[in-house]
């Protein structure tokens, strides 16, 4: 993407997710997350919000552990939050992630859980 746009959108990304990370657990306003545990320790973690009136929940993020990736950390969490999803609910989720390579495992398991892609172009140009 150029390193222009790329200090835009993610230059300033450690502190996105700080402020991102204190704001995602607000039932009151339809939003959740849940932490996954393997040994005491923080495996990874996913965010979610439902929208009732449109039966619609969405994963707002989604994050694993290096050390814990390809252990079927991520599939928990996912499945964990469609299930309080359609308790609450929702008849489809949302979720999605980057085109690029680094994103392509979490593509694969999207797909892995029954995600369908659809496709959508985003485009920047450096002013």
């Amino acid at each position: 993407m150029g390193e222009a746009v790329f200090a835009v959108q993610h230059g300033n990304w450690r502190d996105d997710y700080r402020r991102q990370v204190a704001e995602l657990h607000a039932p009151e306003q339809h939003t959740y997350v849940a932490i996954a545990d393997v040994e005491d320790s923080i495996a990874g973690y996913v965010a979610w919000s439902v929208d009732p009136a449109r039966k619609k929940g969405e994963v707002t993020i989604l994050a694993v552990s290096a050390p814990y990736r390809r252990h079927h950390v991520g599939t928990a969490l996912c499945e964990h939050a469609f299930q309080q999803m359609r308790a609450l609910g929702a008849e489809v989720v949302e979720i999605g992630t980057g085109g690029d390579q680094f994103h392509a495992p979490a593509r694969a398991l999207y797909e892995a859980l029954g995600c369908t892609p659809h496709p959508l172009a985003v485009y920047f140009r450096q002013l």
